[in-house]
């Protein structure tokens, strides 16, 4: 059983444990996403407890276990691919969804990125946009901490 700190293993970085022990790990609105993220045009809902990026985040492997929806959605496990993955693809074993689609189908999310730094990932996002036939990754913000001081949360 996992610790009440990890989610797929990985240790959730402590300031957003802190800001969802008191409430503050909340969407801060769709305008200041779409200003931070001017490629999406699909709303997320952020997840507000461990048990929802468990949940969600379980998913990320069903789709890197199935080849096509492995390359629709850029998502492979790292520990059997045979280079090293870089964005735009997301390496499942290495990240923790913290946003996904409020529209059921958009299939769209915001993952903490541990491939950087285990103790403070950055933030990568999903892009449909700029290609729709296929997902690329890309950076949100460099680490967790600068996510939530351009988002005001703390």
């Amino acid at each position: 059983m996992e610790s009440s700190l990890h989610v797929n293993g990985l240790v959730l970085p402590a300031l957003l444990t802190e800001l969802l022990n008191v409430g503050r790990w909340r969407h801060p609105g769709d305008d200041v996403l779409r200003d931070l993220m001017p490629w999406f045009r699909s709303p997320l809902d952020f997840l507000t407890s461990i048990e929802g990026m468990r949940s969600e985040s379980g998913s990320l492997t069903m789709f890197a276990d199935d080849p096509p929806s492995s390359h629709l959605f850029r998502q492979t496990r790292g520990s059997v691919a045979t280079a090293s993955v870089e964005l735009p693809w997301l390496d499942v074993e290495k990240a923790v969804l913290i946003a996904v689609n409020r529209i059921p189908g958009d299939d769209v999310a915001m993952a903490l990125d541990y491939r950087t730094d285990p103790a403070e990932p950055r933030v990568v996002a999903s892009d449909f946009r700029t290609d729709p036939k296929q997902c690329s990754w890309r950076t949100v913000a460099p680490t967790f901490s600068q996510l939530v001081k351009v988002l005001r949360l703390a």
